[in-house]
């Protein structure tokens, strides 16, 4: 409870006056200043209401979650601001924060080192030594080795002496199969009939010429489960995962990142069958008319001379995943065939679905009687991040009432119920938004027709 006498000031204002987006804003900023986690939060939200899209607000939302270990609400917050490049390096460093917290040192290395070469003023150094990896000695300039045209990129040339040919990326065992992944039936068809048989049932499918291996596109809005997806397609198959994501491949040095890619299609060679999944990938196959530097260009010609292998048998045993939420802006030339020929849309979770997920969710959680569907039909436009979130904010109330009573005390539907209506759908809205100006207006090809009925629904 609030006990600070500015403070109760400002809050009486703001009840009195609840469209005044500075007092809103200067309330939250100032809850969270002192330290008012839950409060700073629930003036936050207000704020977003009024002004959906302002960044400093949606910082300082997702602060607030990652000053209360909520990671994956803070995840979800910054989402928006993410998904769009150009953000403030400020939200690259609250981002890094919040995936350390998940455990995704990988990535928050990444989203830290990336805003901090944007703007060295935002360098937290706590931080940074959390994140602390072996510094790579850097060679001396030499200008006279640069063209004259491109002297930005002579300066990052990779120094020999320092370049090995082996991924960061790590293999593993998936613990998940298709039985734990709700709903999306025809995704997991399309999956098998892609990935799998080719290798369950190997005689049949050479009769017909067809190899093992090849490459599927899952693309969908933030959150929809591409990457639990992928790591159930390797565990139903009982195949080796290794999953790649940006700081695995990139790198500031020319050269390096191209090296970096062809170490990890190598590494997921030594370990067929194995499903190599690569997240965020329209970072690494963006379309290179967009690109102005040589070298991004280069990263994506080599992405694409890896899918074709350097022999027809390269690849074989080698099923290759990609997950973006922008699937627009991918390279045309990565949907040829024998790349990602085969882009796969990943929905919204329906009712059913949805109700499906909570249960599986809470299964391993003390339950009274749940009626899931009755939550899943408050829950339109969640998708599997969000209904996560219910969850959790459902078990950290129930944790604080069965502490007070000293013993377990099961989770009801009221529960959940009372959590899903205090929340809202992170991404589902703004991202059919965006889908439906590429389904109108760009899609020549067709490559987007299975949209068209999702985008006909009022989102």
């Amino acid at each position: 409870m609030v006990d600070d006498p500015g403070l109760k000031a400002l809050a009486e204002a703001a009840r009195l006056s609840p469209d005044n987006l500075p007092l809103r804003r200067h309330l939250a900023e100032q809850l969270l200043g002192k330290g008012y986690l839950a409060d700073a939060e629930a003036e936050f939200r207000a704020a977003l209401v009024l002004a959906p899209k302002d960044p400093d607000i949606m910082a300082g939302l997702a602060e607030a979650f990652v000053r209360q270990s909520s990671y994956g609400e803070a995840l979800s917050a910054l989402e928006p601001l993410l998904s769009e490049g150009g953000y403030p390096p400020r939200i690259g460093v609250l981002a890094a924060r919040a995936l350390l917290g998940e455990g995704d040192l990988h990535k928050a290395a990444f989203r830290y080192h990336e805003a901090v070469s944007r703007d060295p003023s935002v360098a937290d150094p706590e931080l940074a030594a959390r994140l602390a990896a072996p510094p790579v000695e850097r060679v001396p300039e030499t200008p006279a080795a640069a063209p004259a045209e491109e002297p930005e990129e002579a300066a990052y040339l990779a120094p020999s002496a320092v370049t090995h040919e082996q991924s960061t990326a790590e293999v593993e065992r998936s613990k998940f199969s298709f039985a734990d992944v709700a709903g999306m039936e025809d995704v997991k068809e399309a999956l098998r009939v892609k990935l799998l048989l080719p290798i369950q049932q190997p005689e049949l499918f050479a009769a017909f010429g067809k190899r093992a291996g090849g490459g599927v596109l899952l693309y969908g809005p933030p959150g929809a489960g591409k990457t639990h997806l992928a790591r159930a397609a390797a565990g139903e198959l009982g195949a080796a995962f290794v999953t790649v994501g940006l700081a695995d491949i990139l790198d500031m040095y020319v050269g390096s990142s191209e090296r970096n890619l062809r170490a990890t299609f190598d590494l997921a060679r030594r370990h067929r069958p194995c499903v190599l999944f690569f997240d965020e990938v329209d970072a690494l196959a963006g379309r290179r008319s967009d690109m102005r530097q040589t070298a991004n260009r280069q990263l994506v010609n080599q992405f694409l001379a890896e899918l074709d292998g350097v022999d027809q048998s390269a690849n074989e045993g080698v099923l290759v995943l990609a997950a973006t939420n922008a699937p627009w802006y991918i390279d045309v030339a990565f949907r040829r065939p024998g790349r990602f020929d085969q882009l796969v849309f990943v929905p919204p979770p329906d009712a059913e679905a949805r109700a499906a997920i909570l249960r599986i969710l809470c299964r391993d959680k003390p339950l009274a009687e749940v009626d899931f569907a009755a939550v899943a039909k408050v829950t339109e436009q969640f998708v599997g991040a969000d209904l996560k979130g219910v969850v959790d904010r459902a078990v950290e109330a129930k944790l604080q009432e069965s502490i007070r009573a000293g013993r377990p005390i099961p989770l009801s539907t009221r529960d959940l119920l009372t959590a899903a209506k205090a929340a809202r759908p992170t991404s589902v809205r703004e991202w059919m938004a965006t889908a439906r100006n590429y389904v109108m207006h760009a899609n020549e090809s067709g490559a987007w027709d299975e949209l068209m009925p999702y985008i006909q629904r009022k989102w």
